[in-house]
């Protein structure tokens, strides 16, 4: 296991198996999004994008309380440099071409939901509990923010969840389709572990073409890389792991993947 040096000890980051672990550790205001924590995110994304060895990316919270419960309300009046607001700032969502699970339990309001919505996959505790209350605050959810709920529920459910700032529960979360998948919460590092474990046996070129394709998908037509696709899907076919895939296929015997 190694440890990515942050400029912060509110945000910890770690690679143990294949997996970066990004744990959000604020702990006193239930991992609430400090500044300092944000500035620190970019940082982790970066060193997990690099490192060849990470093959599927991890976000959770320490404790038991909570995913995240949002940006720290106590710094509202503190705007970050550059942001133009008193929120959780897009930059800090650094995309990564790598699988990001979100493993959701407790608390995940308003920020913390921005930031779980930057993950590919959601799975979430049954006490896990949903909310956007900026409307209860008097400010408004950034439009990145809108705009990946929207594409993640649809506008009814978005209206409902911006509307009203009422808490949604694990259900109603899953049945939106918010989070893909809801267990017990004992149970909810063991699935996260064995769904992160089977992906990452995957072929690494393989999952960044299909991440690439995805978001391009749910973006405009005139607006879509699709050059970016095609050329990660020739990348597929030239790679030593599509020869690998076809061995194994053939000898009847796990692939052995190397991400080239």
């Amino acid at each position: 296991m190694s440890e990515v040096a942050l400029p912060t000890d509110k945000l910890r980051a770690r690679v143990e198996d294949g997996l970066g672990w990004l744990v959000f550790d604020n702990p006193e205001r239930r991992n609430a999004l400090s500044n300092e924590m944000q500035r620190a995110l970019p940082i982790a994304f970066d060193a997990f994008q690099r490192d060849d060895a990470v093959r599927v990316v991890v976000m959770r919270g320490a404790g038991d309380r909570a995913f995240v419960s949002g940006a720290d309300i106590s710094e509202f009046d503190e705007a970050l440099p550059g942001s133009g607001a008193r929120q959780v700032r897009n930059d800090t969502l650094v995309p990564l071409e790598k699988p990001v699970l979100a493993m959701i339990h407790g608390y995940c309001i308003g920020g913390g939901l921005a930031v779980a919505l930057g993950a590919d996959i959601r799975l979430a505790a049954d006490d896990a509990q949903f909310a956007i209350p900026a409307a209860r605050l008097g400010v408004a959810y950034p439009f990145f923010g809108v705009k990946a709920l929207v594409d993640r529920v649809g506008p009814a459910f978005a209206a409902e969840m911006l509307f009203s700032g009422r808490r949604l529960d694990a259900g109603e979360a899953r049945d939106m389709g918010l989070v893909n998948r809801v267990v017990p919460k004992a149970e909810l590092e063991t699935a996260v572990r064995e769904l992160a474990a089977r992906i990452g046996e995957n072929a690494p070129l393989s999952l960044r073409a299909s991440k690439h394709a995805i978001e391009q998908a749910l973006r405009d037509p005139g607006d879509r890389d699709l050059e970016g696709v095609r050329e990660r899907i020739d990348a597929c076919f030239a790679s030593d792991d599509y020869q690998e895939g076809v061995r194994a296929f053939l000898e009847k015997r796990a692939p052995r993947f190397r991400g080239r």
